[in-house]
């Protein structure tokens, strides 16, 4: 009986060491190869496009913030990777099913206003809105669209980004 725990112990110590020294697929987390977007800039660029802003808009903006209570005003807004994915896809199936055929995102400014709350009264904020073409207008018999530029597709907008007003 003695010999038998002792090899049941054995097979115990094993299987904590094989548990913590073996190795295991965590998952591929890389994610895939992308190019270069087109219209990508450079950060120093970001940067000074943030600096001019800075120089010329800044205090106009602050200014207006202070007259509200507020000593500085937004400079961002920020969402999660996902809660963008999300939103991409929500966004492009209720454009297909209001007959869009979605190809772009706007970005608005907006102002919270003084009925949001104490921790976003009448601070700035930026929500984001799909755009597109109709896939063809009703009675018409041609299959696409003669009008120019995309137009806002009414699916609900992103809002509620975190939004801060540290720099760049």
């Amino acid at each position: 009986m003695k010999k038998l725990s002792y090899i049941i112990l054995g097979f115990i110590i094993g299987a904590v060491l094989t548990y913590y020294f073996c190795p295991r697929d965590i998952g591929d987390t890389k994610p895939p190869m992308a190019e270069r977007p087109d219209n990508a800039i450079e950060m120093s660029k970001a940067q000074e496009l943030n600096n001019n802003w800075t120089e010329y808009r800044e205090a106009a903006v602050d200014s207006a913030a202070q007259q509200q209570g507020r000593k500085k005003d937004n400079r961002w807004t920020l969402w999660s990777l996902n809660e963008v994915e999300k939103y991409l896809a929500y966004s492009q199936y209720q454009s297909y099913k209001l007959g869009y055929e979605m190809t772009g995102i706007r970005v608005y400014l907006g102002v919270y206003g003084d009925n949001a709350g104490r921790k976003k009264k009448n601070l700035t904020t930026m929500f984001m809105v799909p755009t597109g073409k109709k896939l063809h207008d009703k009675a018409s018999m041609v299959p696409f669209s003669l009008r120019g530029n995309d137009e806002d597709i009414p699916v609900p907008p992103l809002n509620n980004g975190e939004g801060g007003s540290g720099g760049y």
